[in-house]
């Protein structure tokens, strides 16, 4: 348990950090798996609509520190092709 009053403040920001961190997390992975979904679905018009968005969140957890920037890099590239392949494959 934190003694001084410096170490406490730092608890309390930290905690409401996380918040803003998780939510940041949470939007970017249930946009990825909403582009999933469509891509299994075969919905491959809104699944392009909504790679849009994904790359939003994803960009923004980057850029906020949630994720690294190649993480953030790998998980465009891994949609995109995951969505290429597909389509590919029903063509």
């Amino acid at each position: 348990m934190a003694i001084t009053s410096s170490a406490k403040r730092a608890i309390r920001t930290s905690a409401r950090k996380r918040v803003f961190n998780v939510r940041r997390l949470d939007t970017m992975r249930e946009s990825i798996k909403d582009v999933k979904k469509l891509v299994v679905a075969k919905n491959f018009t809104e699944a392009e609509q909504s790679l849009a968005t994904v790359y939003k969140a994803i960009d923004k957890a980057a850029k906020r520190g949630v994720i690294k920037k190649n993480t953030a890099a790998r998980k465009k590239s891994r949609v995109v092709a995951l969505l290429r392949k597909t389509q590919a494959k029903v063509k």
